[in-house]
């Protein structure tokens, strides 16, 4: 894969203007935050069951349910997106789930917690594919691989604020003041409202149509663009199942399978979401160089090759270096999505199309979880590890070398033509 330049990441980094920037801006942040609120019931889980009078069974409920919206809600706010433009969606689909996150402190039941997980699905599953089609439409062609690992990694800060404010506010303020504090992204749409130009993408593109007469459902079931839809659910599908293999299980590995203490396992989860912010950025910036999907294959062969340690390691420096480099080489594979999946997207559909495939194949990956859970009851955890996530490794090196790319491909040229650069 070779090892990049400085001067070509610096170039890639560098020489954004105002609007461009704010855009990029509040995409990453949005994602960043929605990732925050994600993780903040995970971290908490014991004491919202605790506190209710339930089993922490019964609550990891709320993370099913969030899964089964994120679909629907990238359907439904994708849709409009598509038809009035990126920025008023993107800001009421913010505003919307940080008001269901400042909701949930409130919570009074689990019922009702589950309910309000439920409509912060729809909230989280809007905002990926909204803020990468507003950032990739936005950056320069030239600049598309850096920033598209970027925002990605804004995944791994939401969990490392998350981690963060674990230790800060839960002993003042307890698991509710974290719900509360989760309302801060309503900040972000504010951000957006007043300081991002529309997307001139989809400016051409609504014109063009327009002029065109040219049905979105007719663009969608094209026979192309339904083949492809499939293939990268499919590919997402994958790719979720490598980072969830990676990353669930694995503090309850270091606490229930090796008796570490929960510090510890944030300790742990602090190195590596490090690994992973810095492989999602670096790998995105090669991706502009050597192409997308040599960057993914390349990335996941590399993770599989740290398997054995990831799985099979016990001292502390062997758990914080191999789950280091795990997580570089399957976030810096991740890196590579965003610009990937908006250039695979046709002009007219790419507020729905990149959103939707990435969470259905995240709702497909859901099995992911308590299948490692049934696995280590049986086998072990480090069987678990091995057994899902290197057949997982592989499946994403097969479906990106034998798939396709739209590598710098230019967006709004033509609403209804599906890319097909290889």
């Amino acid at each position: 894969m070779g090892i990049p330049l400085l001067s070509d990441i610096r170039d890639q980094a560098s020489g954004l203007d105002r609007d461009q920037r704010n855009a990029f801006l509040a995409a990453l942040l949005g994602w960043t935050m929605d990732a925050f609120d994600y993780f903040l019931l995970i971290f908490v889980i014991t004491e919202v069951a605790k506190d209710f009078g339930t089993s922490v069974e019964k609550v990891t409920v709320a993370t099913t349910l969030t899964l089964i919206a994120r679909p629907l809600g990238a359907y439904l706010f994708g849709i409009w997106a598509d038809k009035v433009g990126r920025r008023i969606p993107l800001m009421v689909d913010v505003l919307f789930y940080s008001a269901v996150e400042f909701v949930s402190g409130f919570s009074t039941s689990l019922t009702m917690l589950l309910v309000l997980r439920f409509l912060y699905g729809l909230g989280m599953g809007g905002e990926w594919g909204l803020g990468a089609s507003l950032a990739m439409e936005k950056i320069p062609v030239a600049k598309r691989g850096f920033y598209s690992g970027l925002l990605q990694v804004g995944y791994s800060m939401g969990y490392l604020v998350a981690a963060v404010a674990y230790f800060v506010i839960t002993p003042i303020f307890g698991w509710r003041g974290l719900f509360f504090f989760g309302a801060v992204p309503g900040l972000i749409a504010l951000y957006i409202r007043y300081r991002v130009g529309e997307s001139e993408a989809w400016e051409r593109t609504n014109q063009r149509l327009q002029v065109t007469r040219t049905p979105l459902r007719k663009v969608f079931f094209d026979r192309k663009v339904l083949t492809r839809f499939f293939y990268l659910v499919l590919l997402m599908t994958a790719f979720n199942f490598m980072s969830h293999g990676t990353q669930d299980l694995y503090p309850t590995f270091l606490k229930k399978g090796l008796g570490h203490s929960p510090h510890y396992a944030v300790y742990i989860a602090i190195v590596y979401n490090i690994g992973a912010i810095l492989g999602g950025v670096l790998v995105g910036a090669l991706s502009q160089r050597f192409g997308r999907r040599r960057a993914i294959a390349s990335s996941a062969l590399l993770a599989l090759l740290v398997v054995p340690l990831f799985a099979y390691s016990k001292s502390t420096a062997l758990l914080a270096l191999s789950a280091f480099l795990m997580q570089f080489f399957v976030q810096g594979a991740w890196g590579v999505i965003p610009a990937h999946l908006t250039e695979m997207s046709p002009d007219a559909i790419r507020g729905f199309y990149p959103g939707v495939t990435y969470q259905l194949g995240n709702l497909l990956a859901a099995v992911n979880l308590p299948l490692q859970e049934r696995l280590a009851s049986a086998h072990g955890y480090p069987f678990a590890f091995a057994v899902v996530v290197a057949p997982t490794l592989v499946a994403v090196i097969l479906f990106s070398t034998f798939g396709r790319e739209a590598h710098s491909v230019e967006f709004g040229r033509d609403p209804v033509a599906v890319p097909e650069k290889t």
